[in-house]
């Protein structure tokens, strides 16, 4: 895993969620969960991003972010034809 400048705004949301947490946690329980909660959203952006890069071929509608074939998407350019 890469480490990315979003990174540094994840990491500064889960010390805050670590903060909230340790009122009603001891401070081990809840570094334990944040640490989990980092991992875990690493793993599913990772998935997401690989999942996008097989399914793009032509790339990404701007507009409904679906699939572009044939250069057009096939939501919005029924309109325009």
């Amino acid at each position: 895993m890469k480490f990315e400048r979003r990174d540094i705004i994840l990491i500064a949301g889960l010390i805050l969620v670590m903060l909230g947490l340790i009122q009603y946690l001891g401070p081990a329980y809840s570094a334990i969960i944040v640490i989990g909660l980092y991992f875990g959203v690493k793993i599913y952006v990772g998935k997401k991003r690989q999942l996008i890069q097989q399914d793009v071929g032509e790339g990404i509608c701007m507009e409904c972010g679906s699939k572009i074939t044939n250069k057009k998407c096939p939501n919005c350019d029924i309109f325009e034809e």
